[in-house]
């Protein structure tokens, strides 16, 4: 039985009280600078524990629901073509939804290195500049807006 992927994604912006952004590399492709991204586990899983769970997953951050900020924005987009064989055959977009977690500056981070093989927290709009994806650049963009 074939397992495809579910094309609802959750993106999580982690910064801290300054607005430096923690962005991963992706070990399979090498200069591809990111935020924490998931899919769903499952069609009923609530997008703030995929969050959670990502965020886990990919930084070893234990966050808690109170400290993430879902910003009831999303992003559809083409899957990359890279990609596309992860998702049934008859799916070509995602939908992505913005969250985002603020975090002390001396947060440690544990790469999951099946997934990223660096990290580094950078000032937002630096940040922005790394971004492979538009999505995600367009996110971190927009934190100024989303901070309290």
């Amino acid at each position: 039985m074939t397992f495809f992927k579910i094309p609802e994604s959750v993106l999580v912006v982690i910064h801290t009280p300054a607005l430096e952004v923690l962005l991963i590399e992706r070990a399979d492709h090498p200069g591809f600078w990111q935020s924490v991204t998931g899919s769903k586990d499952a069609l009923d899983e609530p997008l703030e524990q995929t969050a959670l769970r990502e965020v886990m997953e990919e930084t070893g951050i234990q966050a808690r629901s109170q400290d993430l900020r879902d910003w009831a924005l999303a992003n559809v987009y083409d899957i990359y073509p890279a990609y596309r064989h992860r998702y049934a055959p008859e799916v070509a977009r995602n939908t992505e939804h913005v969250f985002s977690l603020c975090v002390p500056s001396t947060t440690a981070v544990t790469l999951s290195a099946r997934e990223h093989s660096a990290y580094q927290w950078l000032p937002w709009l630096a940040a922005a500049d790394l971004c492979y994806s538009s999505s995600n650049a367009e996110a971190i963009l927009l934190l100024p807006q989303f901070v309290t």
